[in-house]
């Protein structure tokens, strides 16, 4: 019944600050971009592999609870080929980046940084 995920829903406190982030840093194509007028909101399709990242804007979404951690979505987890060469390249676009832990399960490296909006994003090696 369930075959894959289709998307995931991202709200943004900053549109242009975090198209950037998206777009231009961790380069992920656009798909599409529209206005919504009766919204006053953005939305902005992106490509991430099979899936979408839907990015949406509003006039004053609320703050996103980190800590303590509450109920929901905890964090985005990005595969890369290597983890050392990703994080050189957010710290050259002075994105601070978590020292890098390894997986008690599965050994693999991973580690964490965060979107304009304070949203955790992990790298997990593949």
């Amino acid at each position: 019944m369930f075959t894959k995920l289709h998307h995931i829903a991202v709200i943004c406190s900053d549109y242009h600050r975090s198209k950037h982030f998206y777009t231009n840093i961790l380069q992920l194509p656009i798909i599409h971009e529209q206005y919504r007028a009766d919204k006053k909101s953005y939305k902005l399709d992106l490509q991430l592999g099979d899936i979408q990242l839907e990015l949406f804007s509003f006039e004053t979404p609320p703050k996103r609870q980190s800590y303590p951690e509450a109920c929901g979505l905890r964090h985005l987890a990005f595969a890369v080929d290597n983890i050392e060469e990703a994080i050189a390249y957010l710290r050259g676009h002075r994105i601070e980046v978590e020292a890098i832990r390894i997986d008690p399960l599965t050994g693999k490296k991973f580690t964490f940084f965060h979107d304009p909006d304070q949203l955790p994003i992990e790298l997990y090696e593949k």
